[in-house]
């Protein structure tokens, strides 16, 4: 179902925001619809606050729980829909070429010229920021999706001698931890936490060029094949490993589980290491960052945007397109894009910034990124909105979630039913 129609149904969910603005209006007021909300992720937003507010702008925050985004995606097309868009909305990659397709999102290519975007960012990336050729969002970082996180001393402890590095070895030191009474997987039962880790599965079973094929070409031989099948049967073998009280727990609330030594591994996206710094641990020390076991040379990723709304009648003010125009302007400095992908976990996602300020797990993930883009193993994540719709995206969700609640779901008709429900959400 495309954003069009889901529109349509958007329900007052928006109540699940405080759009009340905070302070004097100042010069101008920004208001930012988005769902960092976790220690790690709040932090970093304040950072963007206080620049907001040192240029003499008011910020107005309009935060929505969810580390999925699902429900702050809902809030955004309610106030669309009743003619009171926020300032700035987080967005993904697709979803704001149809928020530009509505005639809902303005250029900011007098923000972009006069800060030289076109020689600061990758260009793959400056392309998925414009819309019929004009800038209407801006990066803010690049999350590498595909990572495991662990804990040494808890796997010192159950006898684990490293970080695993094949799907063999994460199954050999899950039997490990479990025996010795931890947690193998600190895993949250909510279905964008269960398709990371399928996600995750994808890229080590069929490879980048599979990876594609699935999530961007919907291809029906790669999911009718014995690989997706292995996919399937791995998923489920992963899940005997997984927090058995972990139905419906937040993404931060595993992660925890972790930090506290209760838990020895996490299978998540690099905002994972916000917590971790949230909490005072040090990368290569307190715990360790490793590729998903057999996806070494892959990079899975995502961006987070802000992508820019033309204001109501009553809000579109100089003053507040000041200050649209200023958030846009903050986002891509240099000082901006280190202190929040710091706070963040993630890497910085203009070119040329020096990484020594950064941890290991930072550098290398900057490292990475750099050698898939150059190899062409970079994998635009499919659970993250960066290479599917959130209608295909959905489908996804529901399939791979019956499959984790089905213990009798045969895992040989499982990617036959995926591509069904792709192609009757694409369509």
């Amino acid at each position: 179902m495309k954003i069009v129609n889901r529109l349509a149904v958007a329900t007052s969910l928006a109540s699940l925001c405080t759009f009340s603005a905070h302070g004097a209006e100042g010069k101008g007021r920004v208001e930012v619809v988005h769902y960092w909300t976790s220690g790690g992720e709040a932090k970093s937003v304040d950072v963007l606050k206080q620049l907001i507010e040192k240029d003499g702008f008011t910020w107005q925050n309009s935060a929505v729980a969810g580390g999925g985004g699902a429900a702050a995606m809902t809030v955004l097309k309610t106030r669309a829909v009743s003619g009171n868009p926020p300032s700035a909305a987080q967005l993904k990659g697709p979803d704001i070429q149809e928020w530009g397709n509505l005639g809902l999102l303005t250029s900011i290519d007098d923000v972009a010229k006069a800060n030289q975007w076109d020689n600061r960012l990758p260009q793959s990336i400056a392309q998925l920021m414009k819309y019929d050729g004009h800038y209407v969002a801006v990066p803010l970082n690049i999350h590498r999706i595909n990572w495991l996180w662990t804990n040494p001393a808890v796997l010192k402890q159950a006898g684990v001698p490293q970080a695993p590095t094949t799907l063999e070895e994460l199954y050999a030191a899950g039997d490990k931890l479990k025996a010795a009474g931890f947690i193998a997987i600190a895993h949250g039962g909510q279905p964008w936490q269960d398709t990371t880790v399928f996600e995750g599965l994808v890229l080590s079973l069929l490879g980048a060029d599979g990876f594609k094929k699935a999530f961007i070409d919907h291809d029906e031989a790669t999911f009718t094949g014995p690989q997706m099948t292995e996919v399937f049967v791995a998923l489920r073998k992963l899940k005997t490993y997984m927090d058995p009280n972990g139905a419906g727990q937040d993404w931060n609330m595993e992660t925890a589980k972790v930090i506290k030594g209760q838990a020895g591994m996490q299978i998540m996206g690099d905002w994972a290491k916000s917590e971790w710094s949230a909490a005072g641990k040090q990368a290569g020390i307190d715990y360790e960052c490793v590729p998903f076991p057999g996806s070494q040379g892959l990079y899975s990723y995502t961006i987070d945007s802000l992508a820019m709304f033309k204001l109501s009648s009553k809000n579109d003010t100089p003053g507040n397109n000041a200050a649209r125009d200023d958030l846009a302007k903050i986002a891509l400095e240099p000082q901006f894009q280190t202190v929040f992908n710091q706070n963040k976990g993630s890497i910085p996602v203009i070119t040329g910034l020096d990484m020594s300020q950064f941890d290991s797990c930072a550098q290398a993930s900057a490292k990475d990124f750099a050698a898939a883009e150059k190899a062409g193993t970079l994998a635009p994540s499919m659970a993250f909105n960066m290479s599917t719709s959130q209608a295909v995206q959905g489908a996804v969700f529901d399939v791979v979630s019956h499959f984790m609640s089905d213990k009798d779901a045969d895992p040989a008709k499982a990617g036959k039913q995926m591509l069904a429900s792709i192609q009757a959400a694409a369509q």
